[in-house]
């Protein structure tokens, strides 16, 4: 056993100000989801009125009760459908994630038309491409509640659409990849959105409710002067006896959530079995994690401290703990199962490298996970760090990352800026789930040293010119940098444009990596039958 030592005071002054400063963090995040919930929420009396249910009452519905749900994104499009940081309302339209129905883990995603008729918001595209991967990679039937006014005209923008086709792809990628699709339509599924109800393997419609076409009764007139009635042109009742796509012809949304659950409890799958292993909880309170991370990326941090209160029993077997010490490596478990650690005490260097990219090959070589625990400037600089092979070592890293065979799972915990976020697997080196600690801060590099670097080069460009700048404009030049870096590098920033999974409140993490280290087992011990299409409506 290697029992990490505490070394932390939680008396401290410093203790108590990460702590507070932590959980201000947390107040804010959950004060934006509520929000969300709030908008939505408010439209329930119009909801109920036309025997509908609101969208978070539907998902509540087709979960199993009792039962874990990992809610993805919900920060997604934060000040992106209006700038006033009081008035924004996250989760782009779209409400997301892991549970269980009918007791097989699956992907749940639900339009929230409670907020702008279930249009959707800014980057609430990139959130559902996201969330369809993440059932592709991890194996996970798809189970999606359709009701939506389709893109939002007023925002109207040509890439959204052209992007938005991956939608459907991956929707018949899920079908053809032998991942059951299923889908209830609860409301309109109109357009290119059609297809959103078309491309699925079983489809539950409700009655006088349910809207299906690819053009609604005023641009049907628009473009060809035929005048139909919606019900008779897209409703349930026309696709379940003569259309033929629906399959399942439901009385009201929780009729139809009811046949959903049936529909999976049928399917020939497997359903994870609890768990038997023994483990032993951390030696350390779970809440001490608010008040070991500072607030400023600047000052140090033992790492070691953090892993001690999530895995079990606080029990670690570092890995070539004297060679490369700022790059921490090594070996533990996370209720009972198996995982290798990579984290940061400072700057990449090169024996760092070096060492991480050796323990990554390990892990691989016996079918360990790898955890990345982002706390880094990046890699280090000068000259004696360039002819020392810093480019080549880091990039060995950097390719040991990409090539890795074991599922990776990274969170962003203090500062991951420049190569160091490629190095630790930010999230253009698709680790398979990706969360932040809400102090997290992500950049190419730090907004003062952004701005030291172009204030350097202006300078001497201006000299060559032989017209100096004068020191107030460069200060102002300055400080622009600074805040476009500044108001770009935080969680609410990188979350709202899904550049991550979610962020997670620090004392969730053993929970949060125990459900996903056990989404990654199944998955990939899943073999699905494949086929070549999907399945084709009658």
């Amino acid at each position: 056993m290697a029992i990490i030592e505490n070394t932390i005071s939680t008396g401290s002054a410093a203790f108590q100000a990460n702590r507070d400063g932590m959980l201000g963090l947390i107040a804010r995040m959950r004060t934006l989801e509520e929000r969300t919930r709030t908008a939505s929420a408010a439209a329930k009396d119009r909801f109920h009125k036309r025997g509908q249910l609101l969208p978070r009452e539907r998902v509540a519905l087709v979960l199993d009760p009792g039962a874990p749900f990992l809610e993805l994104s919900t920060l997604t499009g934060y000040m992106f459908d209006v700038p006033d940081p009081d008035k924004s309302v996250p989760g782009g339209g779209v409400i997301a994630g892991i549970g269980f129905v009918s007791g097989i883990r699956c992907m749940v995603s639900a339009n929230d038309a409670g907020i702008d008729a279930g249009a959707l918001q800014p980057f609430g595209l990139d959130k559902t491409l996201r969330v369809q991967e993440l059932a592709l990679e991890n194996k996970l039937p798809y189970v999606q509640l359709v009701e939506s006014a389709g893109a939002n005209l007023l925002r109207y923008r040509v890439e959204d659409f052209i992007r938005g086709g991956n939608i459907f792809r991956n929707l018949a990628r899920l079908s053809a990849a032998g991942l059951p699709v299923v889908t209830v339509t609860h409301g309109s599924s109109t357009a290119g959105g059609a297809y959103q109800t078309g491309l699925s393997d079983y489809i539950v419609m409700v009655r006088g409710r349910t809207r299906a076409f690819l053009a609604g009764p005023p641009l049907l007139k628009a473009a060809t002067g035929e005048i139909a009635p919606e019900e008779e042109l897209g409703g349930a009742e026309m696709h379940t006896a003569i259309s033929g796509l629906g399959d399942y012809l439901a009385e009201d949304d929780r009729d139809a959530l009811r046949i959903a659950r049936e529909i999976m409890a049928a399917l020939e799958w497997d359903r994870p079995n609890p768990g038997t292993a023994q483990y032993k909880p951390p030696r350390y309170d779970q809440e001490e994690l608010l008040g070991i991370m500072p607030l400023d990326h600047k000052r140090p941090v033992d790492m070691r401290q953090a892993i001690a209160r999530f895995i079990d029993d606080s029990d670690f077997t570092e890995f070539a703990p004297n060679y490369g010490p700022a790059t921490v490596c090594g070996h533990a478990r996370i209720e009972g199962q198996a995982i290798g650690i990579i984290t940061n005490n400072g700057p990449l260097d090169v024996p760092g490298s070096n060492k991480a990219t050796h323990f990554i090959q390990a892990c691989c070589q016996t079918r360990t996970p790898l955890l990345y625990l982002n706390n880094t400037t990046g890699y280090m600089v000068g000259r004696a760090y360039e002819e020392a092979g810093m480019i080549k070592h880091g990039s060995k890293m950097i390719q040991a990352v990409t090539s890795a065979t074991v599922p990776q799972i990274t969170i962003y915990c203090g500062a991951s800026f420049g190569a160091g976020n490629y190095g630790m697997c930010g999230r253009g080196f698709h680790p398979r789930f990706c969360f932040s600690w809400p102090n997290a801060k992500t950049a190419v590099m730090g907004g003062e040293q952004a701005a030291g670097t172009m204030a350097i080069v202006t300078e001497a460009a201006a000299a060559r010119r032989g017209k100096p700048i004068e020191k107030e404009k460069l200060e102002a030049f300055k400080a622009q940098i600074i805040d476009v870096f500044d108001k770009q590098m935080d969680v609410f920033a990188t979350s709202a444009r899904v550049l991550d999974d979610g962020v997670i409140d620090p004392r969730d993490t053993r929970a949060i990596l125990a459900e996903v280290l056990a989404i990654c087992r199944e998955g990939d011990a899943r073999k699905p039958q494949r086929m070549q299409f999907s399945v084709a409506r009658p």
